[in-house]
């Protein structure tokens, strides 16, 4: 019995070939070395020995008189077994390192389309040409620009699930075919990993392309116009398709013009279908554009919240960004210009909004710091601290508690107020971060996925208008998890470099010691490296996340106390505001209402259930933070911000709409401005903002086990 991620049997290799006798039976004995048997050489019109050293070999070698590197790959995908799901495509030239073969294979269960990046290795960069170098650098940027995704090659190795070439579409017969695969694949959502391959130099034959300058100039050509007129297919009219797919009065005859359905051009509706699909794509991305920005602009004017009438107008705002973050979930290609040109627009409009009132405690404790006092020995409304009072004093919340602000957080707080205690500074600095992680999930996950974070409204609010510190602590942990869980590193047994261990839990220390919140997630990567039996690298792992707390905390510290944490604060120990299951337990257990450290035992067997079955940080991290919303007896809206980065990978359907229904808390703020200070939500407001969470989290939970099941059922033989 064996598995779609260990069957070898289903794959099919293609091979495009002219005239590499001297080497192309050395690339099919490197195949089947691996475990790959089923090998399609196409001969392009070979003058040597070609086809009958591959025949030799033990490859199916069939022929492709038509010239073009698109056209012998489109050859060999015609007449295909229907067990193949998978084709790989590589060079006869013997340049493609078939030896890293095994990596990409390893990734079939979690991705569509697996490309090999020469680039990203130092031998694999050095063997291209500059010509090379550049042409791919080019060109993969354009493919950026144009419709979103980062690719950094273009490389001629790439393992693609056959439904998805089907999909695709392939139009291309000559160099452009890696291209357009590669910009359709974006098109179609596909699941894409680029993976580190070395390339080595021609083993034989001839180069047909990066060879002569003539070939260079050709291919570079070729490549550019490909893009232009994939760029340019997304704007024109549906019958500009039809006459495009007409084939050359050259390839009428050809057999290819005679084969199964899926591999044919495709019928009139099909090509209107899909300039349909792109005109929608743009009128949802103007419409979503038009409400976010819109949406920013209604609700500028209204963060004062102590206004009775600031919170309906908040509302009205929120809501219409909010229908606009809706339509962009159906965008299909969004490009880097529109994409941070939204991001960037309705921030900068949010940063004039008044802030929460979080804000006013920064300052001060930024503040107090510049005039040599502790913000963790003093509350605000300390006697000695009253000729220090500022006008805006009097709105700082909670000011017979001390500091609960982790010591680099302060640090922060100080070097701002040391340039002026200025609200907009304040805010600038904490949406620097929320752009930072913009920017670190767009590298990895590519402009579309990323819109659910960049795109989204409470994101927005929270940080650029609300002014709360969250995105600094989660900048850190966001690269910590983006760093370790590499795409190419997915595998339990697999041992990542030392670097990767150790610069990950440093940057999970420095966002332990910005919120506390961080501590499981260094326990679990200490975890990871414990099962594999590394003692010594997670006494380093633990060591490293420990550090930048330790030593950021050594200036508000000593020998006889290190007050850090105000244990005695009323509101840490027994305050409560829009939780979910505390509520729930509390209606039947009325004691447990002034407990707030029972819940730390629940939480306590979550982190646990996980670290034995979660298996990366970014799977640990977003239900550990569930399990955090769900149990923690105090909640404020920002606080599931937390989880938005983790939902651009996992596409939680709970993490999504809790980003739509948290904005419900805000009848708590509506109620104290009309002078009801019971801070507790109705039971209608508190199934309104809770219920579509969970129901979220179910279907996306549900879902995925009926997935892999019907996957797993498929692929058993």
């Amino acid at each position: 019995m064996v598995t779609q991620a260990t069957s070898l049997d289903n794959i099919l290799v293609i091979i495009p070939a002219l005239n590499e006798a001297d080497i192309i039976g050395d690339v099919i004995q490197e195949l089947k070395a691996v475990g790959l048997a089923r090998i399609r050489v196409v001969d392009n019109g070979s003058r040597d020995r070609t086809p009958t050293i591959a025949a030799d070999a033990g490859a199916e070698v069939i022929q492709e008189p038509i010239k073009g590197y698109g056209q012998a790959c489109w050859r060999g995908l015609q007449e295909m077994d229907s067990a193949i799901e998978w084709i790989l495509f590589c060079d006869a030239d013997g340049s493609d390192d078939l030896s890293q073969l095994p990596d990409l294979l390893s990734q079939r269960s979690d991705f569509d389309f697996i490309l090999g990046n020469r680039r990203s290795t130092v031998g694999g960069k050095k063997n291209l040409t500059p010509v090379q170098n550049f042409g791919n650098g080019l060109a993969t940027t354009l493919i950026d620009w144009g419709w979103g995704y980062r690719y950094h090659d273009l490389g001629p190795l790439r393992l693609i699930r056959r439904q998805a070439i089907e999909q695709i579409q392939m139009r291309d017969r000559g160099f452009g075919w890696t291209v357009e695969m590669q910009a359709r694949a974006v098109e179609c959502e596909l699941r894409i990993c680029e993976l580190p391959v070395n390339y080595r130099p021609r083993q034989g034959g001839k180069s047909k392309i990066s060879g002569t300058l003539s070939g260079s100039v050709k291919a570079g050509t070729i490549i550019l116009t490909t893009l232009a007129a994939l760029y340019a297919r997304n704007l024109v009219p549906p019958r500009k398709f039809v006459e495009m797919r007409t084939p050359a009065p050259s390839q009428k005859d050809h057999p290819s013009n005679h084969l199964p359905p899926t591999f044919l051009q495709n019928p009139k509706s099909k090509i209107q279908n899909f300039a349909s699909r792109h005109w929608v794509n743009g009128f949802l991305l103007f419409v979503s554009t038009i409400l976010l920005i819109g949406g920013s602009i209604w609700s500028l004017p209204h963060g004062d919240f102590r206004d009775p009438a600031a919170v309906p107008q908040f509302w009205w705002g929120m809501g219409c960004m909010s229908v606009g973050f809706v339509l962009a979930w159906g965008l299909r290609s969004v490009t880097a210009v529109w994409f941070w040109g939204v991001a960037i627009a309705t921030r900068l409009l949010l940063l004039a909004m008044y802030p929460g009132d979080d804000i006013w405690r920064y300052l001060w404790e930024g503040y107090l710091q510049t005039q040599g006092f502790s913000p963790y020995d003093y509350a605000p409304n300390a006697e000695i601290l009253i000729p220090l009072r500022t006008s805006w004093w009097p709105q700082i919340n909670h000011a017979d508690v001390s500091a609960i602000y982790p010591p680099i957080t302060q640090f922060g707080f100080r070097l701002l107020a040391t340039v002026a205690p200025s609200v907009l500074l304040f805010k600038a600095a904490l949406t620097a971060a929320d752009v930072g992680i913009c920017w670190l999930l767009s590298r990895r996950f590519g402009y579309l996925a990323t819109i659910f974070y960049a795109w989204n409204p409470l994101v927005i609010y929270s940080f650029a208008g609300g002014g709360h510190y969250d995105s600094w602590f989660l900048l850190p942990l966001v690269g910590a998890w983006l760093w370790f869980e590499r795409p190419y590193a997915r595998s339990l047994t697999a041992l990542p470099p030392l670097l990767h261990w150790f610069g990950s839990a440093f940057l999970i220390g420095i966002s332990i010691a910005v919120k506390w919140i961080s501590l499981p997630v260094l326990s679990f990567l200490a975890w990871q490296s414990l099962r594999r039996g590394k003692w010594l690298l997670t006494l380093g792992i633990v060591v490293a996340g420990l550090m930048p707390l330790v030593v950021s905390a050594l200036p508000f510290c000593n020998l006889r106390s290190c007050p850090l944490i105000p244990m005695g604060s009323v509101f840490v120990n027994y305050g409560r505001s829009a939780d979910f299951i505390p509520y729930l337990v509390a209606e039947i257990w009325q004691p447990s209402r002034w407990e707030n450290w029972l819940y730390a035992i629940p939480l306590a067997l979550v982190v646990a259930w996980l670290m034995l079955r979660a298996r990366q940080i970014g799977e640990f991290t977003e239900w550990y933070l569930i399990g955090l919303m769900i149990l923690s007896p105090i909640i404020h809206s920002w606080y599931f911000t937390w989880l938005m980065p983790f939902g651009v990978a996992s596409r939680n359907l709970g993490i999504r709409l809790i980003s739509l229904s948290a904005f419900i808390y805000f009848a708590l703020p509506y109620r104290q401005a009309l002078n009801n200070y019971n801070w507790l939500l109705t039971q209608n407001e508190r199934w309104g903002l809770w219920l579509p969470f969970i129901l979220g989290i179910f279907w996306t939970t549900f879902s995925h086990k009926s997935l892999r099941r019907d996957s797993a059922s498929l692929h058993f033989m």
